[in-house]
């Protein structure tokens, strides 16, 4: 006995033999990259190499795929054709009378009193313009990451009614994150390969701010007379705007009245452009979350995530198309005339200040264009930070959305579920897998009052939980899967979380492509949800090794990377600062994602 009237250690005896000991469960952390990334240099993503895609294609019919840039030589020989065919037209009596008839303009009542361009007007175009620049290169660069698009709400290979990459291969190991393409730096936001979590901040982020300033931009149209330019008040807008065409093709442009009112052929564009596709921009990128898919079946029943994602890159298109149109036009009818009206207000075609306006602004744009991406590689965690600062409060909203099964049966499992992250190669896997994982146990730990270590027997004989559900992965592609397992509130029950505990850390047996054991932080509050559960079957069958065998979190609020697969271990903790990197999950360790992607 010691002096002190304790016990020694070795006067007592050692505690029962248990792999559940301090330096069991410490070691899931210890296995984890700690190390602190806040730059994007060549050791990104594992050094993941640049991989560039194929030039755009369209599918025809089951097999075929049209080349597109094939449209460039075949709509300059059109262009041509048209212009001769528009002059030809011109100089036909029945149409130079259509022409008088409808000469482009329809001048509303009222356009004569609400003439001219208030100073708002030039200051939206010129915000409106700044912020699509890094939402729509940062939008390219998420494309990108799953260079393909489809209309079935599956994303089966060979099913994709466009892409920019080749065929999938036959490798049946091949991922999605294999998939991807590189991008050059000044197109994409950023260009580099898979570094689609920083162009989500640079989208979702700059998104609101778009929003925010397309909500000022409404409420001032209909406040004041200037949505008379932009809505069709008569159908008569129809057969100008077929005048103005004709017009335009035969070279012999419109006469110009846009001081009053635009012609036939700008009310519909700038209608459709405002009305049309900007709110469906927004309603497709809301068909995109995950969280409100899930909860409003209404959304994914119209538009389904693969719906969603075509016609969000459709908008995109006619985006860009109505850019080069209208900036092409505004220059070669009457630049200065038309710099003046919109910059200074004033119906001038001889003035020079509405140009170095328009030439002020563009040079910011031009530094903003040459600036993100070198500012995006140098100051990533910063971009993050913003990013979350804007898009962060939605988020945690989406992600309060709980749910239940039933919005898919049997028939509307997809034929084909990608592979995705890097699979386990350790000994430790190996052998687990190659004895069925009969050794296998999975332990839960951390700030709970029963530490528990469950065999696959064990888990199995727990209450069963089913649910057929819609996996989206970050990267654009999804499908629907049946999926057995233990519901995670039935764990939450038996090993009874401290009221400390606001994390649930997963870790897997797989390391990411840096090194370290791959690891997401999930919101405890989250571990209730009814869709949130640990899978052991797929489809009826035992979870197979590609999609997470023995065992793989579901939590259908929350993009695909946050559902870790291979789990080793569960750990209850207070938060995440002290865990990993730090920032929640492993993919928000290196590569920038977001601990929260309900969206």
């Amino acid at each position: 006995m010691a002096n002190s009237g304790r016990p020694t250690p070795d006067e007592l005896p050692p505690p029962a033999a248990s792999t559940i000991t301090p330096k069991a469960l410490a070691g899931f952390r210890h296995e984890l990259d700690q190390r602190k990334y806040d730059a994007v240099d060549g050791s990104w993503a594992g050094s993941v190499p640049a991989q560039y895609g194929v030039a755009p294609r369209v599918r025809i019919g089951r097999s075929k795929w049209f080349n597109l840039l094939w449209l460039l030589p075949i709509g300059f020989v059109l262009l041509i054709v048209f212009i001769a065919v528009a002059k030809g037209l011109r100089d036909i009596p029945t149409v130079a009378q259509f022409t008088e008839t409808y000469p482009g303009t329809v001048v509303p009542n009222g356009a004569e009193e609400n003439a001219g361009f208030p100073t708002w007007v030039g200051w939206q175009h010129f915000f409106n313009m700044l912020l699509m620049i890094p939402i729509i290169r940062s939008g390219v660069t998420i494309i990108a990451d799953h260079p393909r698009f489809y209309w079935t709400r599956h994303s089966t290979p060979g099913k994709d009614w466009f892409r920019v990459q080749k065929p999938v291969p036959t490798d049946p190991l091949w991922t999605a994150k294999q998939d991807s393409i590189t991008l050059p730096d000044s197109i994409g936001l950023p260009g580099r390969r898979h570094s689609i979590g920083l162009a989500r901040w640079w989208h979702l982020g700059v998104n609101t701010l778009w929003l925010l300033n397309g909500i000022i931009f409404y409420i001032l149209v209909f406040t004041t007379g200037h949505w008379l330019r932009l809505i069709p008040t008569s159908w008569d807008v129809f057969p100008n705007a077929i005048s103005v065409m004709i017009q335009y093709l035969s070279l012999d442009w419109p006469t110009d009245n846009a001081w009053v009112a635009y012609n036939s052929l700008q009310v519909l564009a700038y209608f459709v452009t405002v009305f049309i596709a900007a709110p469906l921009a927004f309603i497709t990128g809301l068909g995109m979350s995950p969280a409100l898919s899930t909860k409003f079946r209404w959304i994914s029943r119209i538009f389904s995530i693969q719906v969603a994602r075509s016609l969000h890159f459709l908008v995109l298109i006619w985006f860009l198309l109505f850019i080069v149109m209208h900036v092409t036009l505004v220059v070669a009818t009457d630049a200065l005339h038309n710099f003046n009206m919109m910059y200074t207000n004033t119906n001038d075609d001889h003035s020079w200040n509405g140009f170095w306006i328009f030439a002020v602004s563009l040079a910011v744009m031009i530094v903003l264009w040459v600036a993100v991406t070198p500012f995006t590689y140098r100051h990533p965690r910063m971009v993050q930070r913003i990013g979350y600062a804007l898009i962060g409060p939605t988020q945690r909203l989406f992600e309060h959305l709980d749910s239940k099964p039933g919005q898919y049966t049997e028939k509307d499992i997809s034929p084909y579920m990608w592979h995705n992250g890097k699979y386990p190669e350790t000994p430790e896997y190996k052998g687990l897998y190659e004895t069925n994982f009969a050794d296998y146990r999975l332990q839960v730990s951390g700030l709970v009052e029963n530490p528990l270590e469950l065999d696959l027997k064990q888990l199995r004989d727990l209450p069963r939980h089913e649910q057929i559900t819609q996996h989206f992965c970050i990267q654009g592609w999804s499908g629907v899967a049946k999926w057995g397992g233990v519901s995670m509130q039935t764990i939450v029950d038996l090993v009874k979380p401290s009221s400390e505990a606001k994390w649930v850390i997963f870790y897997s047996f797989a390391e990411g492509p840096d090194g370290g054991v791959y690891y997401d932080a999930q919101p405890i509050e989250q571990m209730s949800y009814h869709l949130t559960m640990l899978a052991y079957d797929m489809n009826g069958e035992a979870l197979p090794y590609g999609h997470g065998a023995p065992l793989r979190l579901r939590n259908e609020v929350q993009l695909g990377f946050k559902l870790v697969k291979w789990i080793k271990g569960i750990e209850f903790v207070k938060d995440f600062s002290e865990i990993g990197g730090g920032e929640g999950g492993y993919n928000n360790d290196h590569e920038f994602f977001g601990y929260r992607q309900s969206i």
